[in-house]
């Protein structure tokens, strides 16, 4: 697995990059990409964060945000229909990107390492870095809160019905699988094709990552750009996305589960 140097003179060729020479456009589609997915969810999250600085009283630690929602109308099967959408318009981006990234010919698992090998290998790797990210961010979680620095969390916003912990896990199965997919694997994989250096790109990985969490706060910031670089140096020593989608999913299936039947005895979730 080759390695990138911080210049790009010396940088090692990988089949990779040989059957994926840089193109002109691929920085418009890169931004292109971006605008219609989870750049501008950034650019949404940063004016949030502004407007509570600037407008509410106590700044970003007197509001509450939501990460999970879940449509509430007098009819359920409404709401159901309406969640399911949702998901399924979250999905799309990474669509998108799978769709460009097949068109470069000569990268199996469209080059970011979702070609099958022993499950076993990528799950626990998986579990791995769940357990790596989950424990450290409930501490920054934690003292976040106590510098005033965050917003609180309700967590989820779901009705109590039958299909709330099945649309909950749907839920963290989406942004796992939108966030790594795009973040980590398209990103990263078209950033090298353009000519970055893997310090580069890794520090754009992860300020984008932390960039659409800043309606939860600075905490929410730190604590998901810190992820960022964990995942994207992995990434790039390994092309392989699928563990971190895995982990991702975990890490976010465990907080809307917990936060269910935790928030009544912890008061800082």
């Amino acid at each position: 697995m080759d390695r990138a140097h911080s210049g790009q003179t010396d940088r090692v060729t990988s089949p990779v990059d040989t059957a994926n020479p840089p193109v002109k456009h691929r920085g418009l589609e890169v931004l292109a990409v971006l605008g219609v997915s989870l750049g501008m969810s950034g650019v949404y999250a940063l004016l949030s964060y502004l407007k509570a600085e600037l407008t509410v009283r106590g700044g970003i630690s007197a509001t509450t945000a939501t990460v999970a929602s879940g449509a509430q109308t007098a009819h359920m099967g409404l709401d159901i229909a309406y969640d399911l959408t949702g998901v399924v318009q979250g999905l799309m981006p990474v669509l998108l990107v799978l769709v460009l990234l097949s068109r470069d010919p000569g990268t199996a698992g469209f080059g970011i390492g979702l070609h099958r090998r022993p499950w076993r290998r990528d799950l626990l790797a998986g579990v791995a870095f769940a357990a790596l990210i989950g424990v450290p961010g409930l501490v920054l979680v934690w003292a976040a809160h106590q510098l005033g620095v965050s917003a609180h969390l309700a967590v989820v916003d779901v009705p109590d019905t039958w299909y709330r912990l099945p649309l909950l896990v749907l839920q963290a199965a989406q942004n796992g699988v939108l966030e790594e997919i795009v973040v980590i694997g398209y990103l990263l994989t078209r950033l090298r094709q353009l000519g970055w250096s893997n310090g580069q790109a890794l520090g754009a990985s992860a300020v984008l990552r932390g960039s659409y969490h800043l309606y939860q706060g600075l905490g929410g910031f730190a604590g998901n750009f810190v992820m960022g670089l964990i995942f994207a140096w992995w990434f790039q020593r390994t092309r392989r996305v699928l563990p971190l989608v895995l982990a991702h999913i975990l890490l976010d299936a465990f907080a809307f589960v917990g936060y269910l039947y935790l928030r009544q005895h912890i008061s800082w979730i």
